[in-house]
Order: structure tokens, then sequence, then C-alpha cells
């Protein structure tokens, strides 16, 4: 069980990170793919994959296994800035104590029994086993997340959107709540079922909650994180299936001449900050059936995405719709 205590001072430093960061999922779907998990949700990311990964992944599969402890310095926090380039610099840059006390704690987990000996080069902060290391991050993040990142981007902006109701709705509480079954709020500790015991007391430094498009069923927290930072919790988010590949894959001209006509045009405009169905009809003039008409269409094409909630279905813009929408204002 992991237990998240907050005070009064934490309640009012909560907040929820805008983008996806490439760390950590790098490190969440490398697990997941060498994971026996066999959710449909992910499975033909994975027969897309892993026939893309070789000898420069072995590097990876050591400091990432499928259970139990992954180094914290492959995930640091970096105050926001979330570019791959800078987050592989800042992984590179850590301090070789640092580097020898997490993989030392990683020889010694229960699920990687095994010597430092391999990683000793690692460890002791050698120059040419950290640009073995960056070239492995990148190498991996190019071939098995780079050609996905828009869609991953759309889910986790559609996941945000619905944080944002949620805290407009109800502070605070309403957005920690609004994360169950996942997460149980009970004032003032958040609790997660985990596979150890965690008493993680935030005393005064908040907490940033880090949507993750990798992470499965349960949170994740660094198991060592530093004192003078917010603690992060990486959460998992909702999918849609079929998000690795299919409609939006090829727009074609057919598609996107059904987009003309000024009820898309503001549904897709309207979009940005996230609609439900019902909210888009009532805006539009619209019946209910003509606004999920209207999105279905959008969503074909690509330039929207909807994510069905407990009682609504929540409807976003994509990288693509927003590209479309604003190259219409820059043309006008």
């Amino acid at each position: 069980m992991l237990r998240v205590h907050f005070t009064a001072e934490d309640i009012a430093r909560v907040r929820v990170a805008a983008v996806p960061d490439p760390l950590w999922e790098i490190a969440n779907s490398f697990q997941l793919l060498a994971s026996s998990d066999d959710s449909p949700v992910f499975g033909q990311w994975r027969r897309l994959v892993r026939p893309l990964l070789g000898p420069a992944d072995a590097l990876l599969t050591t400091l990432l296994p499928p259970r139990g402890y992954s180094p914290d310095f492959l995930t640091p926090d970096r105050h926001g800035t979330l570019d791959l380039a800078s987050a592989v610099d800042t992984v590179l840059a850590t301090p070789r104590t640092r580097l020898r006390a997490d993989l030392t704690r990683l020889a010694g987990s229960p699920h990687r029994r095994r010597t430092l000996r391999d990683l000793r080069p690692l460890a002791d902060g050698d120059p040419d086993a950290l640009r073995r290391l960056g070239a492995a991050l990148h190498g991996y993040h190019r071939r098995a997340l780079a050609p996905f990142w828009p869609r991953i981007r759309a889910q986790v902006d559609a996941d945000r959107q619905d944080r944002a109701r949620a805290a407009l709705a109800g502070g605070v509480d309403g957005l920690l709540a609004g994360f169950s079954p996942a997460l149980r709020w009970s004032p003032p500790v958040l609790e997660a079922d985990y596979p150890v015991g965690r008493e993680v007391h935030l005393r005064g430094r908040g907490l940033v909650l880090q949507p993750s498009f990798f992470c499965v069923r349960r949170p994740v927290m660094l198991a060592d994180p530093a004192a003078d930072r917010a603690p992060v919790l990486v959460h998992p988010i909702e999918h849609t299936l079929g998000w690795a590949g299919g409609p939006g894959d090829g727009r074609s001209g057919a598609e996107l001449g059904a987009l003309l006509g000024r009820t898309r045009a503001a549904i897709l405009e309207d979009v940005v900050t996230g609609r439900t169905t019902g909210e888009l009809a009532e805006r539009a003039g619209i019946s209910g059936a003509a606004a999920s008409q209207h999105t279905a269409v959008l969503r074909r094409a690509g330039l929207l995405l909807s994510v069905r909630r407990k009682r609504y279905v929540l409807h976003t813009i994509t990288p693509a719709g927003l590209a479309l929408l604003t190259g219409a204002r820059t043309s006008v």
C-alpha cells in the first residue's frame, strides 16, 4: 500500500504536469514490453515495436526490469523541462554518488539479484558508459515512441483536460477524488495499491501529478525523492483502443472534404479546451445525436480524440487538428 500524507500547505501546492515526460514514458514502456501484461490496449504497439529491439537495447534491459526497482536517476525531476534532449542530458549529468547508490540498490533488488560488475563503469561515471546510456535512451525513443508520440500526447492532453474539469468543479478535493479507482482520496491521505508498503509525508513540498501513457494499473513514485523538491506521482491514464494505428492514420481527401462546414469547424475549435458531447450540442444549438455524428467524422479524420469517462464522453483536439485549425486561422 502507498499512502501519501498531505498538510494544508501541500493541498495548495498540488499541480498536474502539462505534458508526458519522455523519460517516464521510456521507462514505463520498456518495462511493459518485457512484462507478461497482455492488455489489448498495448497489443498492436507491442507487435510493432518488439521486432525493432536489438543489441542496442541490452543496457536498458538491465536497467529497467519488468518488476521491482529501477534506478531513480533515469527519471529525474527537471522542473517542467520535458524535451527529450535536455532530459537525457540531465540523466547523463547525474552525480557519481547517485549513480553508484541507485545501481547498488538495483543489484540487490529481489527481482534482479546480480553483482554490480556489469554496471561498474556506469556506476563510476565512465564517459563511454554514459555515452552508451545516452545512445540507448535516444535510440529506443526514436524507434518505439517517436512514431506514436502525437497520439500519446493527444491522449495525455485528454486526461489533463479531464483533471482540469474535476478541479474546476471540486477544487483539489475534486481533482484527487477523480483519480479513483487507481488512487483513493481520504483526506488528508492519498492511497493506492502498491507492491511494497510506503508512507510518504509531503511536509509542505506539494505533489506533482505526472500522467503517463505507459503507466499501467497503479501509480509509481521514486524510491528516494529529493528532500527539497515536490515528489512526483506518476499515474495511469485511460486509453482508447486502436491508438497505435487504424482510424486517423491516413486522412484521405474525402475525409478532409467531409470536414468542410461551419458546424464542424466550430466544434473543432470548441474542443481545444475539452468538451463533452452534451456541451457541444448545447453550444452549437444541435441535437446530441447530431453532435455525436460530427465528432465521429472529426475523430475518423484524426483531428479529434474522444475518451469515455464515467458518465460522459470527453472530446479533445489532437495535434493534427490543432495544426489544421491554426493553419485555417493564419490563412484568413
